[in-house]
């Protein structure tokens, strides 16, 4: 894409260009570079690893009697776990439970691989863990420990059920886009964290975790929507172009729309991984039914966009418009239909 020339004027309180520098910027992110790294395991792997299930979802769907079984996990860079080992052990069970209700499950349990370079560091690792899964009441049931390592690494495997999916693949042009998202929350430095859950471990609100969990099964069962994707560190907009690249649509979003917390400058907002934070798509006339169960209890919920034909990801910002990405240029994960 050109450069944009240098802002001169504002248009509704926007500097003329400010919404490309700001795209062109999100694009050529680590975040984004690495989602694209997922395309190269997809091509040893397959995007089918046995019949009926899909890779490129947030778990895998496992067909088990009147509902599915879900699979996922999440491994953590060592120097994440080296700087922030209790965070990271929380954030195993964390992350992990988001993706089980973004496929509109409930988790059942979790399984840790730790390795550590000392007992100290370990202890912290997995008093964190301990803590998440106290907080999001998921038990862990076993792993794999090494105290005698050269390095600290952390992967948390979980696993899940769902009645009714809620998936990447079955968003339809038509549809509007809603993000529902905790602004209750506080930045996590030097992360681009945006932490909404671990302040609450220790305190009764736990429980309120583990309701707000609830929503997404909720949703699925009900029948108000058939898609959703939590936010992940790709950003809001990544996600979003996950979501449309698996789906085999295209995307426009209006930035002005998003639930943003006050004073949250744009670009940052954009790259954050919150710790509640979802997309789903849903027909029109549920909208409005869909947003009230999040803001019921006290997440903030909008409609940000609208699916459409095109495979690409457009964003407006007040009076500018420009494309963030064409998937028919150029795929992201390798996992368009």
């Amino acid at each position: 894409m050109v450069a944009a020339p240098a802002a001169t004027h504002t248009a509704g309180g926007v500097m003329v260009g400010e919404l490309a520098t700001l795209l062109r910027a999100l694009r050529n992110g680590r975040a984004l570079a690495a989602k694209q790294d997922i395309s190269e395991a997809v091509a040893v792997l397959g995007r089918d690893a046995c019949e009926g299930i899909r890779l490129g979802d947030d778990c895998a769907a496992i067909p088990d009697g009147d509902g599915y079984l879900l699979l996922a996990s999440e491994g953590f860079q060592d120097s994440f776990v080296r700087s922030m080992p209790w965070f990271a052990g929380y954030c195993g069970v964390m992350v992990n439970v988001s993706d089980i209700a973004a496929m509109g499950g409930r988790p059942l349990a979790v399984v840790d691989a730790l390795w550590s370079d000392t007992s100290e560091a370990a202890a912290s690792i997995l008093t964190g863990l301990h803590d998440g899964a106290n907080t999001y009441g998921v038990p862990v049931v076993g792993g794999h420990t090494n105290m005698r390592s050269t390095h600290n690494s952390l992967s948390v495997a979980i696993l899940g059920r769902a009645r009714h999916l809620l998936t990447s693949f079955d968003a339809r042009p038509g549809e509007v886009l809603i993000a529902a998202i905790d602004l209750r929350g506080r930045w996590h430095d030097p992360h681009p964290f945006w932490d909404a859950s671990s302040a609450l471990c220790s305190t009764d609100e736990a429980v309120r975790l583990r309701g707000d969990i609830e929503l997404l099964p909720a949703i699925a069962e009900d029948g108000l929507s058939r898609v959703a994707k939590d936010i992940s560190m790709a950003g809001l907009l990544g996600t979003a172009l996950m979501l449309a690249e698996c789906s085999g649509v295209g995307m426009t979003i209006r930035l002005d729309d998003i639930p943003r917390p006050e004073g949250a400058p744009m670009e940052r907002w954009l790259s954050a991984f919150p710790s509640y934070g979802y997309l789903l798509t849903a027909c029109p006339e549920n909208a409005g039914a869909v947003m009230d169960r999040f803001k019921g209890r006290g997440i903030a919920a909008a409609v940000i966009g609208r699916v459409t034909d095109t495979l690409r990801l457009d964003v407006t910002w007040d009076d500018e418009r420009e494309t963030f990405w064409d998937l028919a240029r150029t795929p992201l994960m390798g996992m368009a239909p």
